[in-house]
């Protein structure tokens, strides 16, 4: 258990996973909490990360940062994402081993599994067979994160965990139009339509590919379960055990936007991976459950939205 009085270090705690890891640490009156912004400390210089770990030796790491996409961003910046997100995780996970940081706990993304991995994916599927090739570069990355972790845990004897989400939505997500994933942009996209009177939406792909949805603040939640309740080289999942279609998803967020238009599909454009569905007895099994249903989530991602408008501009 994490002493209410140690130093923790939250790498990434602008994004949408590290700001909510800060909010629930405070509320669980961990108050040791440091932070640097990118300007502050540039994650992919591997002499500042060791600097800032020589000089403020945190007792625990929540590695949160990474670069991050939809579909588009992923396929269009293969190179940028496969370096920026290796190069970032393996300087802090290094640096971290390098001066005695008792637990470290590195988030992935559910990409890791293979395209075809049996559903719901197991946490032992990982390697198993090919990736989705949209997101291949990133996922390569972050399977080098966890398996790092693995790696200085069998030869050195560290207590380095992983963690794998699902999708994740809520607040301080990223609404950018070609750059955020399918729920921030679906938000921005209906209320832009709400806003504008415009009669239709058209949404890529046909709508069928099932997704689940994780609520950041119950990810957060988990986050700070794990690093105090468990241990071991195998990765957890995180996610809800439930999934909906990209369509039903879409008609949820209409609603909840307030959208009373017609929506289109446009065939054209990819579907990505057809269906992406984790397994998550493993932390049940542990005891912990998520608390947020999808549809009262997106109600209040929508108002996060609507109460911090600059975030439609990243």
């Amino acid at each position: 258990m994490m002493d209410k009085t140690a130093k923790i270090y939250v790498a990434g705690h602008r994004g949408m996973v590290g700001s909510a890891i800060v909010r629930e640490l405070r509320r669980q009156g961990y108050d040791n909490i440091v932070t640097r912004t990118h300007a502050e400390l540039n994650l992919c210089r591997q002499d500042a990360v060791e600097a800032f770990f020589a000089e403020e030796k945190p007792e625990y790491v929540f590695l949160a940062a990474a670069k991050v996409g939809g579909i588009v961003a992923n396929s269009s910046a293969l190179a940028d994402f496969m370096y920026e997100n290796m190069v970032l995780e393996m300087n802090v996970i290094h640096a971290a081993w390098q001066n005695g940081c008792k637990k470290l706990e590195f988030l992935g993304s559910s990409c890791i599994y293979p395209r075809e991995a049996p559903q719901p994916m197991k946490e032992s599927c990982l390697l198993t067979s090919a990736l989705e090739q949209t997101n291949e570069a990133y996922a390569l990355a972050k399977i080098s994160g966890l398996k790092y972790c693995e790696y200085l845990n069998r030869q050195y004897g560290t207590d380095y965990i992983s963690l794998m989400p699902t999708n994740l939505y809520g607040p301080n997500d990223n609404y950018h139009p070609t750059n955020s994933h399918v729920l921030p942009a679906l938000i921005r996209r209906f209320h832009e339509a709400k806003v504008a009177g415009s009669p239709t939406v058209t949404c890529w792909g046909d709508g069928t590919p099932l997704r689940e949805f994780l609520y950041v603040d119950d990810l957060a939640n988990l986050c700070v379960f794990l690093m105090n309740n468990y241990s071991g080289n195998e990765t957890v999942n995180a996610g809800t055990g439930k999934e909906v279609t990209i369509k039903e998803l879409t008609g949820i967020v209409a609603q909840v936007v307030g959208y009373k238009g017609e929506i289109l599909w446009d065939t054209t454009k990819p579907n990505g991976t057809p269906r992406k569905l984790l397994d998550v007895s493993k932390a049940a099994a542990l005891g912990w459950r998520y608390k947020t249903e999808l549809e009262d989530g997106i109600r209040l991602a929508y108002e996060d939205f609507l109460n911090n408008p600059m975030r439609a501009e990243r």
